[in-house]
């Protein structure tokens, strides 16, 4: 077998190539920071087991984030024979502490990735996938998500879906009153159970955005998630889903900064329906709004 070492060598360009070749994740690229955090989980009550038709507990916190986002480099080489595709990205790192008590709450590591550049043998553009960009997860619970999806922009602020924090179905017999502490624990902070993206609209009221780019993305987008032994028996978590978005914010004296808004839900599912089969799917929220630094 004849080895071509440059068919086997990643090297990275310059910062400009580097940019060019990470499509729409190329704003990503640095530090952000924000302090506007919302984490809202549900949790089974003690002494309850998974498929007991039992109470729970649900926890609502503020929380500060650091994320830093570095390129990859050079591109990464899929080999398919008559056709090949040439992976960029971006490893990042995150942390998320308690606002009131700093406590550290979360840590994540993983990579987003651009998967548009594929060729064919004789250099011309190839089949692009159904899905240009990818996320991989991983977090010390004992999850490993990825997750997969696609980008548009669009010039001025962003438009947010509906999104509801409350579980979609406790069954037909559910207790009067079952799901009234969503609405008692956001009493007097700007989290709305209802609609979380609410609060996303809260922290960008006033902002003169003039463009957005986008992220939808699905662990369903031919994705997965992968749980400890654990995770899957007592809480297990079938879907990753999230929306990210990336504003440019114009100031008055017209200048710009870059903002970075987001709404993640983990599905979570333990607890048999009232009256139903199946257990409840209990959504895992967060949302954020943080600054390039």
């Amino acid at each position: 077998m004849q080895v071509i070492p440059d068919s086997y060598t990643r090297l990275s360009g310059t910062a400009s190539d580097v940019r060019e070749n990470l499509g729409p994740l190329a704003d990503l690229a640095g530090k952000w920071v924000g302090s506007k955090g919302w984490n809202l989980v549900a949790l089974p009550s003690k002494g309850s087991t998974p498929s007991d038709e039992g109470d729970f507990k649900l926890l609502l916190q503020p929380y500060t984030e650091t994320i830093v986002f570095t390129p990859i480099g050079g591109a990464v080489r899929n080999r398919g024979g008559d056709v090949d595709q040439f992976v960029t990205g971006l490893m990042y790192e995150l942390t998320v502490s308690d606002t009131e008590t700093n406590e550290t709450l979360h840590v994540e590591n993983g990579m987003w990735l651009y998967l548009d550049n594929v060729f064919n043998n004789d250099g011309t553009a190839g089949p692009k996938p159904p899905f240009s960009l990818a996320r991989s997860a991983t977090i010390p619970h004992g999850d490993s998500a990825m997750i997969l999806g696609n980008a548009s922009e669009t010039n001025g602020p962003p438009s947010f879906p509906i999104q509801s924090a409350l579980p979609p179905d406790t069954g037909p017999n559910t207790p009067l009153g079952y799901t009234d502490v969503y609405s008692i624990v956001s009493q007097g902070t700007p989290f709305v159970s209802a609609d979380v993206n609410k609060t996303l609209e809260a922290d960008i009221a006033g902002q003169d955005i003039v463009h957005t780019t986008t992220f939808v993305m699905d662990s369903k987008n031919s994705g997965g998630i992968t749980n400890i032994p654990f995770i899957v028996d007592r809480a297990d978590t079938p879907r990753f889903e999230t929306i990210f978005w990336i504003e440019t914010v114009k100031e008055a004296d017209g200048s710009t900064f870059l903002q970075l808004q987001y709404t993640q839900i983990s599905d979570i599912i333990f607890h048999k329906k009232f009256g139903k089969d199946g257990l409840i799917t209990w959504p895992h929220v967060n949302v954020n709004t943080l600054k390039k630094v």
